[in-house]
């Protein structure tokens, strides 16, 4: 049996720990200007694994990051919380989830998450 107790905490939750604690983050959990576009109601950052099709112009837009996984299955928002206090603020007045925003595995299937922490993804 496995047991994962911080998937009960809360985004917030994890925010106001990192506040609290004084956690040193990398500059992808904040914003910042990148080269991203649209595709599937999510911004992608251009890299070796999320490339734009024709159809999808690139932009430049500051962005960060609700939730990283890989690159082929995690998205950007935009925001301009460059502090881990702005996140915090942004997070609290949020009506929409990092996984409904973000993670491209939840459009895919409800159960996504689940099915990569049983075949070992954590």
């Amino acid at each position: 049996m496995r047991a994962f107790p911080i998937s009960n905490w809360t985004e917030l939750d994890v925010w106001r720990y990192i506040a609290r604690e004084r956690i040193a983050l990398p500059s992808l959990y904040l914003a910042h200007e990148r080269e991203v576009f649209r595709r599937d109601g999510m911004w992608w950052a251009v890299n070796e694994h999320a490339r734009p099709r024709e159809d999808e112009p690139v932009e430049r837009r500051v962005v960060r990051y609700r939730t990283v996984g890989d690159a082929s299955c995690t998205g950007a928002v935009e925001s301009d919380a460059a502090t881990v206090d702005q996140v915090v603020a942004e997070v609290a007045r949020s009506t929409l989830t990092e996984r409904g925003a973000t993670r491209a595995d939840d459009r895919i299937s409800e159960a996504a998450m689940e099915d990569r922490k049983k075949n070992g993804y954590f």
